[in-house]
């Protein structure tokens, strides 16, 4: 005897909010895109590499909170015929390319910085360092307003990383731009540009890392197998369980199918079982599951995995 069990999917308070989302991202985007063109202004007129490769960086920020927000938007769609999860996993697909974004940001980076140390060029420091300086507060703002939700969303902590990574970037070309203008080392721009560089590879290792992972239905890297089946063993009238599978369906809502083994006297309490188990799921984050029951002496007719 087999029956599933699809339970909907809980929104827990602690998700992130759609709405408090989405004036976040509006936020971000109006100030960095304007802060973008601030950049490219005062790059060309003082000549400054850092400016420039920071304002090409900004840019690709812009691109990633678009992106994020319109993710967000299509997970709430509705499930159809052709995508009978609706558009959930958009929220992965877009954490995963904006970490590419980042990666391609920093090639670039080293590419100029790298021609700059060859071929050196006057800058204008005081320029570099009070635009930098406005940065600093601009992105420092934007970070703080995703701070709340980054350890509840991966394309949230994606938005916050991005933020983070261009307000210490900032600070850097506020150095820079103090150190060109008392000693006239006009390198220290390459230098802090490949510095920049550096800092962008560390702080976006890891969201690459976990992106990937959910692209390809690996365990989300918060879940423990081993504790969220000891977990489904402590409910009554389940046996054990084996043939477990847990993946994510976005950003926010991971999933479980299992293969649970019960007493035959208890098929009959079968839906309290469910019950009792969805309920304990819900508390590690798991939001929707499929389970399959056997008997303890049915054969598993489907392959180990």
């Amino acid at each position: 005897m087999h029956s599933h069990d699809h339970s909907g999917h809980h929104h827990h308070d602690h998700a992130p909010k759609l709405d408090q989302l989405n004036t976040a991202f509006i936020w971000g985007i109006v100030l960095n895109s304007g802060f973008v063109i601030v950049e490219v202004i005062a790059g060309l007129i003082s000549g400054s590499l850092s400016l420039l490769t920071d304002a090409g960086h900004n840019l690709s920020d812009v691109a990633s909170l678009a992106l994020a927000l319109l993710a967000f938007k299509m997970s709430k769609a509705k499930s159809n015929s052709k995508y009978t999860y609706g558009y959930k996993r958009s929220t992965i697909i877009v954490s995963f390319f904006n970490a590419v974004i980042l990666f391609v940001a920093v090639g670039f980076i080293v590419y100029e910085a790298v021609l700059r140390f060859l071929h050196p060029e006057n800058v204008t420091g005081t320029t570099i360092a009070w635009v930098a300086f406005s940065g600093i507060a601009i992105n420092g703002f934007t970070a703080w307003l995703f701070v709340k939700d980054k350890d509840t969303d991966l394309n949230v902590k994606g938005a916050y990383i991005h933020m983070a990574v261009d307000a210490i970037v900032s600070l850097g070309v506020v150095i820079s731009g103090v150190i060109i203008y008392f000693s006239h080392w006009y390198w220290v721009d390459s230098a802090v540009s490949i510095i920049i560089a550096i800092v962008i590879l560390t702080g976006t290792w890891s969201l690459m890392k976990d992106s990937l992972r959910l692209e390809m239905d690996g365990v989300p890297k918060e879940m423990d197998l081993a504790k969220i089946k000891a977990e489904l063993k402590k409910a009554e009238g389940v046996v054990d369980v084996h043939h477990m599978h847990v993946w994510a369906l976005s950003t926010t809502e991971n999933a479980l199918t299992a293969h649970l083994v019960v007493k035959p006297e208890d098929m009959t309490n079968f839906d309290n079982i469910k019950h009792d188990l969805r309920h304990r799921l819900e508390h590690l984050s798991i939001s929707h599951s499929t389970f399959e029951p056997e008997f303890e002496d049915e054969e598993c007719k489907q392959p180990k995995c």
